[in-house]
């Protein structure tokens, strides 16, 4: 292995950068050499490219130039207004082309667009859909009640909600970007991570859980969708029976279902039956997952938990969430229920449009 050369200067430093420039060799890979030689003493990749664009331009000298003693007019209100101007028109510009049109560096122009006006680039947020003014004032108007209700009958509103949802469970979930990071020194090689998809085997997982955790796990059979027949028969069958050994009482308090308004939970049989179990319905506005406990609370860690691990078996997808779902502190669903409140308020100040997550 190379010895670095932990004692130099930074015009040692630029003389490499124009003779790797010299002989064609990219920055990414000029800034990774001197990584590997210089350490923590190795100029930051920014200089390194700005030393390369100097270098294009014809300067040749790697001395700093004197000083005046006048201030850069790179950073003048002047420059400030036109960068300012240049974004508003376009929020896609980069800092490329902003370097361009003002005549200046890109490092220079990173500095004034991020450290002095304060700009940062986001990638957009997907919604689910667009809302119209009826659906944001139909938000409004749920929230605003289930908000009042909260403040009139307290605590004992939320703890009454049992909430259920479905998801897709795959015998194999890839690993997002973020939980493959790894910690990497300087001198170590990039690691490589190989695109894959989520495997073609997968079940269909229904979820009913209160304050207190979960009260039922069910899985659709092969080949089988959620009609209003089978929805009714797992409420009637699975979830009542369920409620009453497992939250003794609550039947009598009174149940207090959330669901969406997905076709199968609206339709007419499953009112009729929802009626004769003499439960509740909640209120919940059409496509608002950021609404939906299970969706802005349960199913992101669930499946979090499960990306990376390869099932063989159906079987054993099941245990897996089964164990996990388990595991969970009971705090953990009391916290999910409690964010309903907090989202009604939200939702209520955002004027009926999508919560941020």
């Amino acid at each position: 292995m190379l010895a670095r050369l932990s004692v130099c200067t930074r015009e040692e430093q630029r003389s490499v950068i124009r003779f790797l420039w010299a002989e064609g060799v990219k920055g990414a890979e000029i800034h990774a050499r001197l990584c590997t030689q210089y350490g923590n003493n190795a100029l930051p990749r920014r200089s390194v490219y700005e030393w390369i664009e100097m270098f294009e331009n014809g300067r040749t000298s790697v001395m700093d130039a004197e000083r005046s003693g006048r201030p850069s007019t790179s950073t003048t209100d002047e420059k400030l207004e036109e960068a300012r101007a240049i974004i508003l028109t376009d929020r896609r510009v980069t800092i490329e082309e902003i370097a361009l049109q003002l005549g200046i560096s890109q490092g220079t122009a990173y500095s004034l667009v991020h450290d002095i006006l304060g700009f940062h680039k986001v990638a957009a947020r997907w919604v689910p859909r667009h809302l119209t003014e009826e659906h944001k004032r139909n938000r409004q108007h749920i929230c605003s009640s289930l908000l009042e209700r909260y403040n009139r009958e307290g605590d004992n509103f939320l703890n009454r909600i049992i909430t259920g949802d479905e998801t897709w469970v795959h015998h194999y979930e890839p690993e997002t970007k973020r939980q493959s990071m790894q910690w990497k020194h300087t001198s170590s090689p990039s690691s490589k991570k190989f695109k894959s998809q989520p495997s073609a085997g997968k079940l269909l997982l229904t979820v009913f859980w209160d304050s207190q955790g979960p009260i039922l796990e069910h899985y659709m059979e092969k080949g089988v969708t959620v009609t209003s027949v089978n929805y009714s028969n797992m409420l009637r069958n699975e979830l009542r029976p369920a409620i009453r050994s497992k939250r003794r009482g609550r039947l009598t308090q009174g149940v207090l279902l959330l669901h969406d308004n997905a076709r199968p939970h609206t339709a007419h049989l499953t009112i009729n039956t929802i009626r004769q179990l003499n439960w509740e319905v909640l209120e919940h506005p059409a496509y608002s997952p950021d609404l939906a406990p299970s969706d802005f609370h349960l199913f992101g860690p669930l499946k979090n938990a499960l990306r990376g691990r390869r099932f063989a078996a159906d079987d054993e997808v099941k245990e897996a969430v089964h164990d996990w779902l388990r595991s969970q502190p009971q705090t953990f669903f009391s916290n999910g229920i409690k964010k309903l409140t907090d989202r009604w308020a939200k939702c209520i100040e955002k004027k009926g449009d999508y919560i941020e997550k």
